[in-house]
């Protein structure tokens, strides 16, 4: 019996100025499971090889930097390069790494740089590693960043894919995954300013909130126990783009807001400084319009 040809896609996947938190949410992927993703055919004939992740993988230490580095040299231009947490530029990039290679320190900052430069496509995952995110939140000494602005300060052109979130949620990275295997990479209409796949981040909380009408009523809440809109206790779904109120999270229960929070904005550019103090009501003369896309970096 004949056995059809399965197109391998490496997966390399970087974890920098981060908590871990954007892996621990794609580990809870529920359909497909993170099983299916890494064992099972994600499309018929194309199956990701993850050949690199520091959380997961069973191997340590320089043999697992070697087979890295052979992904990038036997791969080179066809693998997926996939970045978690912001990139600590200050002092050449002293304050992370990833590892070492005769017995030398290798840098975040340095791996981003030669890794980036010749994989098929990056993904910046999470808000860390799309924005700078908490990372680079005022203060940042380690002067984190996140991808895009990276790139543009080494001149990299290889195609970008920003999946923010704080944590993102699952189904947005696979999502994205599997778009990438079926349609091959996003045009730019598919994606908005920021990079992000329009497909999950296409239009404002507000506009998709299940407590849009009490908004339009002036029915707001004054403690966060009480139904109404949340918008006078902070609620940044004026200013967010994302689909959480209809997908929900873990496995379709809940999201936010209906569990009695407000959004905080962790997918937008500029989180969490531009957005704070999270819990206090926006003032809308200074910030965008609601209803259209942000102009605020």
């Amino acid at each position: 019996m004949e056995h059809k040809k399965v197109e391998e896609y490496p997966i390399i996947w970087l974890q920098c100025a981060a908590c871990t938190g954007c892996s621990v949410s794609i580990l809870n992927s529920e359909s497909p499971t993170i099983k299916n993703m890494l064992i099972d055919e994600v499309l018929p004939g194309k199956h990701l090889n993850l050949r690199f992740h520091p959380t997961i993988m069973a191997g340590a230490g320089e043999a697992v930097i070697e087979e890295m580095e052979k992904t990038r040299q036997n791969r080179n231009g066809s693998y997926i390069l996939v970045v978690e947490g912001a990139i600590p530029m200050a002092e050449g990039g002293a304050y992370g790494y990833i590892g070492e290679k005769d017995g030398e320190p290798i840098s975040m900052l340095s791996s981003v740089d030669f890794l980036g430069k010749e994989a098929m496509a990056v993904i910046a995952l999470g808000t860390c590693a799309a924005f700078g995110g908490i990372a680079a939140a005022y203060g940042n000494p380690g002067h984190c960043t996140g991808v895009a602005e990276f790139f543009k300060s080494r001149s990299i052109t290889t195609p970008l894919i920003n999946i923010p979130g704080c944590p993102p949620h699952p189904d947005w990275f696979v999502g994205t995954i599997a778009s990438v295997l079926y349609n091959g990479l996003p045009r730019a209409e598919d994606l908005d300013e920021y990079k992000r796949p329009k497909a999950f981040y296409g239009k404002l909380i507000h506009e998709i909130c299940p407590r849009r009408a009490d908004f339009e009523e002036g029915k707001f809440a004054k403690n966060f126990n009480e139904p109404g809109c949340l918008y006078e206790l902070g609620c940044k779904g004026p200013v967010t783009y994302a689909d959480c109120p209809i997908r929900l999270w873990n496995g379709g229960v809940n999201w936010c807001v209906n569990a009695g929070s407000p959004c905080i904005g962790c997918c937008e550019p500029g989180f969490p400084d531009l957005v704070s103090p999270l819990y206090e009501k926006m003032i809308l003369e200074v910030l965008p319009v609601v209803g259209r896309r942000s102009e605020i970096e």
